[in-house]
């Protein structure tokens, strides 16, 4: 257990993948990507999928802490994406603590569809103080 009393988080949740967060949809609208957006599948971007976790997992964090003096960071994602997901298509996201530190949580997780998986990895996240990372933009200015 860590010093905020918390000895493990978990969660499972649907979602719905939208069209916007497909491949094709994603480097159509990047500078480098462009060229070849035609060519990629019309399925769920790495990306994207590692954002949907990561905002999960940071929502899962959030309810454990004081937004107002801290903020979640990613530390550190390691997934594999295993199988498509088409836009329209219905996810599950299920993860858990798998270890659980005084600053840092790392969450397995899994994504499936109704038939295989789509993913799975670790994300470790790090809550720090909110005025300390606001000021290392001003100090790199």
């Amino acid at each position: 257990m860590n010093e905020q009393g918390i000895s493990e988080i978990c969660f499972e949740e649907a979602c719905t993948i939208h069209p916007d967060q497909t491949a094709k949809s994603l480097f159509s609208r990047l500078a480098h990507g462009c060229a070849y957006a035609d060519q990629l599948l019309d399925g769920l971007a790495t990306g994207y999928l590692v954002a949907l976790i990561e905002s999960v997992c940071i929502r899962e964090m959030l309810r454990h802490m004081d937004p107002v003096t801290e903020i979640i960071v990613g530390r550190a994602v390691n997934i594999q994406h295993c199988a498509p997901a088409a836009p329209g298509k219905r996810v599950w996201l299920r993860g858990w603590t798998s270890r659980l530190g005084e600053r840092s949580t790392t969450f397995t997780v899994q994504v499936f569809d109704d038939h295989e998986a789509i993913c799975d990895g670790s994300v470790t996240l790090m809550a720090t103080s909110r005025a300390a990372l606001e000021a290392r933009p001003a100090r790199k200015a």
